[in-house]
């Protein structure tokens, strides 16, 4: 078998027959242009887009974008690695998009609390805007910011829930090593009307408290992944109203793809792998899918 060509984009999947939303994506990071990415997904039955700013530059771009495509929504706030870094200029490894690695980088003096209370003050008129309809992703990632930027997140965390609930936006969270304070936090702060686990990275037993409280949880591309079993079982007793699937791409592309750039229109693999995984037909799914994203960033 030749070996796979990982700069060759995977091929077109079979398109879905009921069309669904990428429930978290960053068109700015892809190899591509926002109408050759919309365009591509919509051939295979992925119609709409949620956009996700990380930084204040990308959340600029996830709402201009959002206002110039009537099919991508967006999302804006500081990731839980940029706060740290606005306040003490630390050099965390790794973006603050998502999990990139690309982002950010470079020592940098910190501007401590009042530079991020100016950069959050931004991301709140930016959620002011119709086309915006989340906050995020914000929340907690232990993995690349250690115990001296805690604070800063969880302060910027804090101030992105209570922005979610005043601007009546979705509250899209990202969780990494940090389940039992994410948990602790929505419960002191008390949650938004809707909140969205991006790619949803806890085990069963947080896949019932989740959805004892009405949280959304976004599986994404990893679900499909051998050693992903733990995210397998959280997605079968997650309830199927409750349920998003996303690329949060250019990252975490599904299995049998892994290792070469995501996309918008991979994310028929990964419906496919969820419905097997929650022994429902692919239409089933793709329509709870579909109601579920609606309902989360009420569009």
């Amino acid at each position: 078998m030749a070996k796979q060509d990982n700069d060759t984009p995977p091929p077109l999947p079979e398109p879905l027959r009921v069309p669904v939303a990428d429930s978290h994506t960053h068109l700015d990071m892809q190899d591509t242009t926002v109408e050759e990415a919309l365009s591509k997904a919509a051939s295979v039955g992925v119609t709409t887009l949620v956009q996700v700013g990380c930084d204040l530059a990308g959340s600029r771009w996830a709402a201009d974008t959002a206002a110039a495509h009537d099919s991508v929504h967006a999302a804006v706030a500081l990731h839980p690695n940029e706060a740290p870094r606005i306040v003490l200029g630390d050099p965390i490894e790794g973006a603050s998009r998502s999990d990139s690695g690309k982002g950010g980088g470079g020592r940098r003096a910190g501007g401590g609390d009042a530079a991020l209370d100016d950069a959050l003050t931004e991301i709140d008129a930016l959620a002011a805007r119709p086309e915006v309809r989340g906050v995020g992703e914000t929340g907690l990632d232990y993995f690349r910011t250690g115990p001296d930027g805690t604070a800063a997140q969880q302060r910027s965390f804090r101030a992105h829930i209570e922005i979610a609930k005043r601007r009546g936006k979705a509250l899209v969270i990202h969780d990494r090593e940090a389940h039992d304070d994410v948990l602790r936090i929505l419960r002191e702060e008390g949650a938004p009307d809707r909140v969205v686990f991006h790619c949803y990275s806890g085990d069963a037993a947080m896949a019932e408290i989740c959805a004892a409280a009405g949280y959304f949880m976004s599986f994404a591309g990893n679900v499909t992944f051998k050693n992903a079993q733990p995210l397998r079982d959280a997605l079968a007793v997650a309830p199927p109203e409750l349920v998003l699937v996303e690329t949060d791409a250019p990252f975490l592309t599904p299995a049998p793809y892994r290792g070469r750039a995501n996309a918008p229109y991979l994310i028929p693999h990964t419906l496919r792998a969820m419905a097997e995984v929650k022994g429902m037909t692919e239409d089933a799914l793709a329509s709870a899918v579909a109601a579920n994203t609606a309902r989360a960033f009420d569009y």
